[in-house]
């Protein structure tokens, strides 16, 4: 059954790797069995770099997920990530062999299928293939053509593809930590399935989730995944500007962006000193808040700059009521809400992974940075797209009717069958 069933979520990231393992309540909530997580060293802005760095750490981290669940983890859905990940749109069509008869879902997934043969660039492969709007027989604006008279059927698709190598670096460390991939999938679809509201993707939203070595942008309207991509800029480029900036160590940087970090350098105090102790034998050295936070928002305002030019892009800047989310542990920088709505003008919001979350012990998956992980495991219980939802369970009403109906031809041949022989029987006796 649905409710029993386990899924794990491993999201491979630039600073952290990390394992959740969670299933469906009774009320079709989230709940969080366990989860494990392991410093990530060998990977470089969402690439793998160092395969037996990355699988000591996916072995740790799914070890500690599985100790504190109980669950012996085979299977893994995993999340792809990095500035190699490209997005275009295509545009597909078949033709029905039939006149008669409605459009199907088996009508649809074959021409999303269809899709996937698409010749892509040497070195890509397509990992996701998202249609936007139909056409049946030349009409056009379609969003759910199952149940539509026609004969041609076409749409436009979103297609996103990823570097080949980049793919099969993750196989290899997956297989290599003793797993096997269930689903392979796009970290911003995954954050966006556990940050956003359906409300939210109906009314048009942008995700941006602001991770350690990138930035990935999801754009929704009326429902539809209409653009995503992948800025290589992430929390980790704010910690080595501190680090240049103060002349500090790398953890002292990542410490100072944490504790005392903020997005807009008006909001810090110009009287406000913090110390870090020095070197062996060399006196502390003092940082200037206000210009630590003139640091960060240097950068900040580059990323929120390259956001803004992707939804320019898209296409959809004046359609995006529902504003911007803002998931990842980058967002939890102060005043970064702030800058996103001042510098392109729209409402923003902090995305927290608890949409579909039901009750927990672990409250800490509750945070910006596990969206993804928390993804992840929600797409082994629904999928990237709701029309998809919706066919699955067409199609399950239909295997189920389909059973009764044969059923009831069988039962019916039985009593046809039964009455035949008692008409025969009544002949035999009755003498006329």
């Amino acid at each position: 059954m649905q409710k029993e069933k386990i899924v794990v979520g491993l999201d491979i990231g630039t600073t952290k790797i990390c394992a959740i393992v969670g299933r469906q309540n009774e009320y079709g909530k989230l709940e969080i069995l366990g989860m494990g997580k392991a410093v990530s060293e060998g990977v470089i802005r969402g690439m793998v770099t160092n395969i037996s760095l990355t699988v000591e750490a996916i072995q740790k981290a799914i070890k500690e997920a599985g100790d504190q669940s109980g669950i012996d983890i085979r299977v893994v859905n995993v999340g792809i990530a990095g500035q190699h990940i490209k997005s275009s749109m295509h545009h597909g069509s078949i033709t029905r062999s039939t006149t008669e008869g409605e459009i199907t879902v088996e009508d649809v997934n074959r021409l999303t299928n269809d899709m996937y043969k698409t010749v892509m660039p040497f070195g890509s492969e397509i990992i996701h293939v998202m249609p936007q709007d139909y056409t049946v027989d030349y009409e056009s604006g379609i969003k759910d053509p199952v149940g539509m008279q026609g004969v041609r059927l076409e749409a436009d698709f979103h297609v996103i593809t990823a570097h080949t190598n980049a793919i099969q670096n993750i196989n290899r460390c997956i297989r290599r930590a003793g797993l096997e991939i269930e689903n392979l999938i796009l970290e911003p679809l995954a954050s966006s399935i556990a940050a956003l509201s359906d409300e939210e993707k109906e009314a048009g939203v942008v995700l941006v989730d602001i991770g350690g070595g990138t930035t990935d942008v999801a754009i929704f309207h009326d429902s539809i995944i209409r653009h995503t991509a992948v800025i290589p800029f992430g929390g980790n480029i704010i910690t080595q500007d501190i680090k240049q900036g103060c002349n500090v160590m790398q953890n002292q940087a990542e410490l100072l962006k944490i504790k005392f970090g903020k997005a807009i350098a008006e909001e810090a105090s110009a009287n406000e000193i913090v110390s870090i102790p020095g070197l062996r034998n060399r006196p502390p050295k003092e940082i200037s808040i206000r210009n630590l936070a003139h640091i960060i928002q240097a950068r900040m305002e580059e990323i929120v700059e390259m956001v803004h030019s992707e939804i320019i892009h898209s296409g959809y800047e004046n359609k995006l009521a529902g504003g911007i989310v803002i998931t990842g542990g980058g967002s939890q920088l102060q005043f970064i809400k702030q800058l996103f709505e001042y510098m392109i003008g729209m409402d923003a919001r902090i995305g927290y992974p608890n949409e579909h979350l039901g009750k927990s012990k672990m409250e800490i998956i509750k945070s910006p940075m596990y969206a993804t992980g928390v993804g992840l495991v929600l797409t082994g219980f629904r999928a990237l797209d709701d029309r998809e939802n919706k066919y699955m369970e067409l199609s399950r009403d239909d295997k189920f009717e389909r059973r009764d109906t044969e059923g009831g031809k069988f039962f019916k041949k039985i009593i046809d069958r039964t009455k035949n022989l008692l008409i025969d029987d009544i002949d035999d006796k009755v003498d006329y």
